[in-house]
């Protein structure tokens, strides 16, 4: 069989921060591939603003290295499972993977997810030991679990005679000895082994063209843009071709440009063939999975399988006293077009319409699957309302069945009580529980994803923000029943409009925890805290005090309130209770009530406790 051995392919997999992306960059610098008078920046990968800023990858990326005679596709993906949809397509795309473990944490819940995704599709693994120089690093345990993790995944024979290569992608060293004083300033190691191990693609460019979309991108000079790999023939600029699409139907197109990769660049080429990854233009209507065929010769190739959506939020026109006041893009219509838009890229996200005007149902792979999207909408200039997460139910075999998480937690050992407390009230079952030395615990559970909105604040006040939290979707099981999981404190409910006072605050503050100063603009309905309580409780946030004389007046100057919890976007997600909306504009982020009118509120609880009784 003849194959391309001018190219290999990749795709570089691990669990969040384990240095995916830091390594690329040094893959990047010590190839072939950069001009010396460019200067790098640290995860140039990373693009989006909001990867930057948090230090994770959200969308999957290409770049290309030359190393000798040979072109190394490298693809990098996230590491959180919330964005699996980018990694399962990617999968597709190459030969091999880099599998990156941190040599001091070692296999972690992510790490499981995404080398699943890859034995599944049975391509040759290499594993990189990353973080070698770090303290406490301990190389030959994680390779031990590394290996347990493999056969447990079911990995083949020739799977589990992985090559192991040691190194520390933030110094940009390497070498194939796990002891970091052996470590050398060179991938070199690396290159050689992914030369050596990953297969070359198969050179059967002489047969009719077959070119999948595996991930999309819009430009507005040209367009819609489908990313993929050839697996069979030549396509060039200016061929007449056909998309075969996912209902079944076909459409012809002329390819107007062709684009492969070439370090942090596209590069236009005019002709690609079998074993390329490149981007091409042309294909006004084109999706995730769809062929690009031969006209003469239209044959398919099998259609990506996308792991479905877990959890829903309705996102909602903001309806609020003080809607339109920060966003430019306020309309139902804008919000819809936006979201509709969005589905065009991202494959794990679903948008459906719903009876209630201007309001839509979506679906994501997680909290910070959809609070990503949120934080995108914001920095875009939209205002919207959201409610609060609900996951998604099946019915597997006749009986219905919500999603399950495997939790890995690892926490100094003095809070396993209160997290084995936590865990058992939110119907977790422990699975493994593992003493890491240095005082340090790694508890493993098996909880119910319904379970788990709105722990992650509550869990970082329990371990004093030493503890680790990291889940993945693990499977559906059937539906825990005579529980509702939910906040066990009241909210603290503004009973007028106007500006918040000192004076005021200082008589609320006692009852719980504030979530504004004074000064801060307030409606009725608005959250402005969290009772110490279970119930609700209706408050004056802006009542002033009656001056009466001088001394007063200085005496009320000088009063002050304690500190108010400012609640970020995600902890704003998690407060929200079911009759609850999140308001969200590019400059606020707001709790409030779905009925804002106290009296209105307060019939309305009546009725429901009625019904309850």
């Amino acid at each position: 069989m003849k194959t391309r051995d001018d190219i290999r392919n990749i795709a570089i997999i691990a669990h969040v921060d384990h240095g995916k992306t830091t390594l690329v960059n040094e893959m990047l610098k010590q190839s072939d591939t950069l001009d010396e008078h460019i200067d790098l920046q640290d995860r140039a990968m990373d693009t989006n603003a909001i990867e930057k800023e948090r230090g994770i990858t959200i969308l999957s990326k290409n770049t290309a290295v030359k190393y000798g005679d040979t072109t190394i596709n490298i693809v990098d993906t996230p590491g959180h499972a919330d964005f699996g949809g980018e990694v399962e397509r990617i999968m597709k795309m190459v030969d091999g993977v880099l599998l990156v473990v941190d040599a001091f944490e070692g296999t972690m819940p992510q790490t499981r997810f995404v080398l699943k995704k890859a034995l599944e599709q049975h391509l040759t693994p290499i594993v990189v030991i990353n973080k070698i120089d770090r303290p406490g690093a301990r190389p030959a345990e994680v390779v031990d679990e590394v290996l347990e993790l493999f056969i447990d995944l079911g990995a083949d024979e020739d799977q589990l005679e992985f090559p192991i290569v040691y190194a520390s992608a933030i110094n940009g060293t390497s070498s194939y000895s796990d002891d970091p004083a052996d470590q050398e300033h060179t991938m070199v190691p690396l290159f050689d082994t992914i030369v050596k191990t990953i297969p070359a693609p198969v050179d059967n460019s002489d047969e009719p063209l077959q070119f999948q979309v595996s991930m999309l991108d819009y430009n507005d000079y040209v367009g819609r843009i489908g990313i993929g790999r050839v697996f069979r023939g030549t396509i060039s600029v200016g061929d007449n071709v056909s998309v075969l699409k996912l209902d079944g139907s076909s459409k012809n197109f002329r390819v107007t440009k062709i684009f492969g990769f070439f370090g942090l660049k596209r590069v236009e080429v005019q002709t690609a063939k079998a074993g390329d990854l490149i981007a091409v233009s042309g294909m006004d209507n084109i999706y995730v999975g769809e062929t690009v065929a031969d006209a003469a010769h239209p044959e398919a190739l099998p259609i990506l399988r996308i792991d479905p959506p877990t959890l829903q939020m309705m996102f909602m026109q903001n309806d609020s006293p003080f809607a339109g006041r920060e966003g430019d893009k306020v309309t139902a219509r804008k919000l819809e077009d936006y979201l509709k838009g969005k589905l065009q890229t991202d494959v794990s996200l679903r948008v459906d319409d719903t009876d209630q005007a201007g309001a839509w149902m979506v679906s994501g792979r997680g909290e910070l699957h959809l609070g990503i999207l949120v934080e995108e909408m914001r920095r875009a200039g939209f205002e919207l309302q959201l409610g609060r997460p609900e996951v998604i139910y099946r019915e597997i075999d006749g009986k219905l069945c919500e999603p399950f998480e495997e939790v890995q937690i690892d926490t100094p050992e003095q809070y396993t009580g209160s997290i084995i407390d936590a865990m058992a009230q939110r119907k977790g079952e422990m699975k493994n529980m593992e003493n890491e030395g240095n005082g340090q615990t790694r508890l493993t559970f098996l909880a119910p994803s319904r379970g788990l909105i709105g722990y992650s604040t509550e869990f970082l006040s329990s371990t004093g923000g030493y503890g680790i939290m990291n889940h993945t979707f693990e499977k559906y099981l059937p539906v825990v029943r005579n529980w509702e999981p939910g906040r066990n404190t009241g909210a603290l409910v503004s009973i007028n409009a106007g500006q918040a006072t000192t004076y005021s605050l200082q008589s609320i503050e006692d009852r719980g925890q504030l979530f504004i100063d004074a000064g801060t603009e307030v409606y009725e309905g608005m959250i402005v805290g969290a009772n110490s309580r279970e119930m609700d409780i209706a408050v004056n946030a802006t009542k002033g005090k009656n001056l009466t004389n001088t001394r007063a007046s200085g005496k009320d100057h000088a009063a002050a309130i304690k500190t108010p919890k400012k609640l970020s976007l995600e902890e704003s997600i998690e407060f929200l209770n079911e009759d609850e909306l999140c308001e969200v504009t590019p400059d606020s982020v707001r709790l409030r009530k779905k009925i804002l009118n106290t009296g209105e509120r307060q019939k309305a609880d009546k009725k429901k406790k009625k019904a309850t009784n």
